[in-house]
């Protein structure tokens, strides 16, 4: 190349101005032209390495220095995803100006790399150029999202004291900086100040305090908007599904409807987000008959994702996979969905052949995937073919195993007894176990009733210093099962002295596109004399059926008399009581609880199934289980 050499930077062969060949001087009429031309190709570059040709080229007819040309390549290669390559083209700018500083945070904005933007508007503002409006909207972007607050409050000065702090866009985006750092105040007093509070500023308010889990702000700005948009509605939708608010995000849904407002895309995935995690089917059904009466809410990654996990949380595994099965175009993501909902449901061989099939079709397994497939060999009991897959992540895919991808091997090993194995595992392993692990081996020594190794799991576990309120209550259940009753009471005392409360059981079921939910004993239903009549009622078919109550399942040191009891409350017995009550004869019965079903409601449940002749699907922490015809897809494991 005669007018430049070649420098390698980063991944790219960056063209650099010869020293021994000044560039030539051009006519202006023909750099207006070439300026032109030089624009218009960068503009139909289509990927990174499209630029450096034609950057060779810039160089060699010496408009290298051209700041329109210099945009549109900073510009370009920024969103290119070679922002390293626009670095090194600014530096060897000999005179940036406010633009091209613009187009280069801009790109480190893009790219995430929020202190390297902060840092070159001050590097900017100390060669004293003054800043516009675009270059201080992006720095407070990137201050907003390294939670800078005191690079940001000075950029805020700065905008005061050139007479922009009063642009709206400047406004918005103070506004949002402020609320990303926590001072809502100061984001507050700038939203009061606007004399246009639209709903676009409402907006930006509203996600700053759901960003921080303060909901009823953010539904108070809410409510006083007085013409929403979608995004209005989606923003808030989202905001509650994130800070958990499942049912209200439903509500919040039921709402736009009502007020006649379309949702998009987005809005979709997030309501089908909550109807995933409240186990609402019904609801997620309509939503997707919706998005098949209104084509412009295509069934691509996204939605279909969506779609799969929706389904496959709500229990009909079935329509997730017809959904795959229609996906006209799929990548990991969708394959790391359908491969961790057939995991759930117990579909251990299908879940593999999917994973092969994504080879074949030369997609790369992440970490994620990983964990799915793993999850699938733990549920189906395949010992050899999980530590085969879990060897195979850094050997063949170069994925160093992660907490979680040891966590699946530990519970493999002890979901099929091998006790000693998933114990020596732990100690082997490159990195700590956390208390998951620990209490994963725990269950498995509780249910193998392996008490001598469980007590040494639960020592280690008291000295791991963090403990949640399950492993105490796992700790305390060990101690009970092999009839150390003062051993249990003690972590009990421990627990209450810590101030740790136990997770109450809670499930759920979704009737007529409502959700009920039942705790422990509860009496809060209107029907609850209904269902506890069914419940006495299944109580008595079950007893002349020979259902003998396991009352080993409650560890207090109480009468049996009074562990039957106890037992006969628990709250998906009740959900499924109002089930049997309120829906027809032959509905497939669908309840999610949020802790692991017990051994004599599991027992309990496959004899109701067969009585009623019904199909029950229950949802725990761990898994699906479909009861049908007197058996679980569980095969009595879980």
């Amino acid at each position: 190349m005669s007018y430049c050499t070649l420098a390698v930077v980063g991944n790219f062969t960056y063209p650099s101005t010869s020293t021994s060949n000044p560039n030539p001087k051009v006519s202006i009429s023909n750099s207006t032209q070439r300026r032109k031309e030089f624009v218009s190709l960068l503009k139909n570059c289509k990927d990174a390495n499209q630029i450096l040709p034609i950057h060779a080229k810039i160089i060699r007819t010496g408009h290298d220095q051209d700041p329109f040309i210099l945009f549109e390549l900073l510009r370009l290669s920024s969103t290119l995803s070679s922002v390293n390559y626009a670095s090194t083209i600014f530096q060897l700018v000999h005179n940036p100006n406010v633009f091209l500083y613009t187009a280069l945070i801009d790109g480190f904005v893009s790219a995430g790399s929020y202190s390297d933007g902060i840092s070159l508007y001050f590097q900017m503002i100390n060669r004293f150029i003054v800043p516009d409006k675009y270059v201080i909207t992006a720095v407070l972007k990137a201050c907003g999202s390294r939670f800078a607050l005191r690079e940001g409050k000075e950029v805020h000065c700065q905008a005061s004291k050139l007479g922009l702090s009063s642009n709206r866009s400047i406004t918005m985006k103070l506004m949002e900086f402020y609320g990303k750092c926590g001072e809502f105040d100061d984001a507050r007093k700038l939203f009061d100040k606007m004399t246009e509070r639209d709903v676009v500023a409402s907006t930006i308010v509203i996600n700053c305090f759901l960003d921080h889990g303060l909901v009823e702000q953010a539904i108070e700005v809410f409510d006083r908007v007085r013409v929403k948009d979608t995004v209005c509605w989606t923003a808030m939708i989202d905001g509650l599904v994130r800070n958990g608010e499942m049912n209200m995000a439903l509500e919040m849904f039921r709402e736009m409807q009502k007020g006649n407002m379309r949702p998009n895309e987005v809005t979709i995935v997030c309501v089908l987000s909550a109807c995933s995690q409240l186990g609402a089917l019904e609801l997620g059904r309509w939503v997707h008959s919706y998005i098949g009466k209104h084509h412009r809410i295509e069934l691509n990654h996204f939605v279909g994702g969506a779609l799969i996990s929706m389904y496959s949380r709500c229990g009909d595994i079935d329509e997730a996979e017809r959904i795959f099965a229609m996906m006209k175009e799929r990548n990991v993501i969708t394959y790391n969905l359908m491969i961790s909902g057939l995991a759930m449901h117990g579909k251990s061989i299908q879940a593999i052949e999917i994973f092969r099939g994504m080879i074949k079709l030369g997609l790369l397994p992440t970490s994620v995937t990983f964990v799915a497939i793993l999850n699938a060999c733990s549920h189906g009991g395949l010992v050899n073919l999980g530590l085969e897959m879990f060897h195979s992540m850094s050997r063949d895919y170069g994925i160093p195993p992660q907490i979680e991808h040891y966590g699946c091997i530990v519970d493999l090993l002890g979901r099929v007894g091998h006790l000693k194995e998933a114990y020596n595992f732990i100690h082997n392993m490159e990195i700590a176990p956390d208390h998951v692990m620990l209490g994963s081996l725990l269950s498995a020594c509780k249910i193998h009733g392996n008490f001598e190794l469980g007590e040494q799991v639960a020592r280690i576990l008291m000295n791991h210093g963090v403990v949640d309120s399950g492993t105490y209550v796992l700790l305390a259940n060990v101690y009970a099962s092999s009839g150390k009753w003062k051993e249990a009471a003690q972590i009990r005392a421990k627990m209450k002295e810590g101030g740790i409360q136990k997770e109450p059981g809670c499930s759920s079921i979704e009737v007529n596109n409502e959700i009920h939910e039942f705790l422990l004993g509860d009496l809060r239903h209107p029907q609850k004399e209904k269902i506890y009549n069914k419940l006495e009622e299944l109580n008595q078919v079950l007893k002349e059926a020979g259902h003998i109550p396991a009352t080993d399942a409650v560890l207090h040191d109480i009468e049996d008399w009074e562990k039957e009891q106890a037992l006969a409350i628990h709250s998906e017995r009740l959900a499924i009581c109002y089930g049997l009550i309120s829906t027809k004869p032959g509905t497939t019965i669908r309840v999610v609880k949020n802790l692991r079903v017990c051994d004599d409601c599991h027992s309990m449940i496959k004899l109701i199934a067969k009585i009623t002749g019904r199909k029950i699907v229950v949802r725990d922490r761990k898994r699906f289980h479909h009861f049908e015809n007197g058996n679980c897809s569980c095969g009595d494991y879980w």
